[in-house]
């Protein structure tokens, strides 16, 4: 089978691979039908994830059809339509067993498909613990509306459910990529009194204020006077920082107020600096880490009920035979790209 393989530091090939075979009695097979470039993908490239494997088949956003269960699956069936989540997770140990997924014990746990064992941009991919990595899509819900359930709004989803936010709140996110307007998406759902989004590229900010009408934007030069401005305490009341590049960390705690939540959703590539003396007394508090993808099934209904859409998202498709061109497209940021979808 076709697959997109990291070979090593800086590159990625297509490489033909044997279709995979049960290996476990919790595996599934599922044959991936559409998938996604994530910047996790990009960071893999570029050797900033030092877990990921060379060699391994790259993706961690995908759904399809279940071809084949290992006798332990009890949750899907061959022929059932489902999401991939970018997690795979028993559900047993300490850490699942309160919420903490991403930190799962089990050998394939947290973050392992496309970056320490095969992902799904391919054509078929083996899940681990498919009772728990797996959700069956609505019947009313598409491919393409399901598409990102597994990853980048799991990662709003999420941001969103352990920064707090209340009716009363202004609340600032930084960055408006992919995971950045799924996490706006998700902090609507909240009904906070303000929004502001900071966001560096035009493109980005234009698709912001076309989708999200009542959504304040800005300039990341400007981002500290206008959240001052805007904000009734000294700055804003939860800030969540998803843009990762080497001045966002500062920005997002400087723009928060005093005793306010700062969400960290973003992955770095270089080390960041918490200066404690010049934010002694702000007593802030940081809420950091990889997402703890557990809550598609909940998504999938948001989906089904019309309250959420990720569907603009998807600004451009290409088929896996092209998906070095996909690539090309969505780290150099051209042609007004959000997320790219990969047909199988």
């Amino acid at each position: 089978m076709l697959t997109y393989t990291y070979i090593e530091n800086g590159k990625f090939e297509l490489v033909e691979k044997p279709k995979p075979v049960i290996l476990d009695q919790q595996d599934a097979i599922v044959r991936v039908t559409l998938a996604s470039i994530c910047s996790s993908d990009i960071h893999i490239k570029h050797g900033a994830v030092p877990q990921a494997v060379s060699g391994v088949t790259v993706g961690h956003e995908m759904v399809g059809v279940v071809e084949e269960i290992g006798s332990a699956v009890s949750t899907v069936k061959p022929g059932d339509r489902v999401t991939v989540n970018v997690e795979t997770f028993c559900g047993a140990c300490f850490f699942c067993k309160k919420g903490y997924v991403n930190n799962c014990t089990d050998k394939n746990g947290g973050w392992a498909l496309g970056c320490r064992i095969d992902g799904g941009q391919a054509e078929y991919v083996r899940v681990p613990l498919a009772n728990t990595g797996l959700n069956k899509i609505p019947d009313t819900v598409t491919n393409e509306q399901a598409l990102l359930v597994g990853d980048v709004l799991a990662t709003g989803y999420w941001a969103a459910r352990i920064s707090e936010i209340t009716e009363d709140d202004t609340v600032l996110i930084i960055g408006a990529g992919p995971t950045g307007i799924c996490t706006l998406i998700c902090t609507l759902l909240k009904n906070p009194k303000k929004v502001i989004v900071c966001e560096a590229d035009d493109n980005r900010i234009a698709f912001v204020q076309k989708h999200y009408p009542g959504v304040l934007t800005v300039k990341p030069e400007n981002c500290l006077d206008y959240v001052l401005t805007e904000s009734e305490h000294g700055g804003a009341d939860v800030v969540l920082e998803v843009a990762g590049t080497d001045t966002t960390f500062e920005l997002a705690w400087k723009c928060a107020r005093p005793n306010a939540i700062v969400t960290v959703v973003a992955l770095y590539e270089k080390a960041q600096t918490l200066p404690l003396p010049d934010m002694y007394g702000k007593n802030l508090t940081f809420k950091t880490g990889g997402v703890d993808g557990c809550d598609c099934e909940e998504t999938l209904a948001l989906i089904e009920q019309g309250k959420i859409d990720t569907t603009p998202l998807i600004t451009h498709t290409y088929p896996l035979s092209r998906i070095g061109e996909a690539y090309e497209v969505f780290e150099n940021k051209k042609d007004g790209v959000i997320k790219v979808a990969i047909t199988i």
